[in-house]
C-alpha cells in the first residue's frame, strides 16, 4: 500500500524556519519524482517545489525561490522541504506527492500519490 506521510508543520513566526518531511512507504523512493504543493484557504492548490527521480533537477515557484530547498534521501525513503525566511503568505496546508518517471514535474495532475498534508502557519 502506497503511503506518503508529511510531518514538521506547525506555528512559526515570520522570518523563521521550518523543515517538512515526507516519509514514503509501499514503494521505493528512488523510482519516483516528488513534488511539494500547498493550498491556502480559499485558494487553489499550487506547486511549491519538485525534484527529479535521479539527476537532482529541481524546480521552485517564484514565490519561494531562494527561501525554500527541496532534497531527498532515498536511503531513508524521505523527502524534505527546508523553508527559511517564512512569510505569512506561506501559510497553507503543505502536501507531498509522488509519481513514476524522471521529472521534475510541476503540475498537480502529473502526480499519482498524495499525502494527507501538514498545516504550516506563519504568524506572530
Amino acid at each position: 500500500q502506497v503511503q506518503l506521510v508529511e510531518s514538521g508543520g506547525g506555528l512559526v513566526q515570520p522570518g523563521g524556519s521550518q523543515r517538512l518531511s515526507c516519509i514514503v512507504s509501499g514503494f521505493t523512493l528512488d523510482a519516483y519524482a516528488i513534488g511539494w504543493f500547498r493550498q491556502a484557504p480559499g485558494k487553489e492548490r499550487e506547486g511549491v517545489s519538485c525534484i527529479s527521480r535521479s539527476d537532482g533537477s529541481t524546480y521552485y515557484a517564484d514565490s519561494v525561490k531562494g527561501r525554500f530547498t527541496i532534497s531527498r534521501d532515498n536511503a531513508k525513503n524521505t523527502v524534505y522541504l527546508q523553508m527559511n525566511s517564512l512569510k505569512p503568505e506561506d501559510t497553507a496546508v503543505y502536501y507531498c506527492a509522488a509519481t513514476r518517471g524522471e521529472g521534475p514535474y510541476t503540475f498537480a495532475y502529473e502526480y499519482d500519490y498524495w499525502g494527507q498534508g501538514t498545516q504550516v502557519t506563519v504568524s506572530s
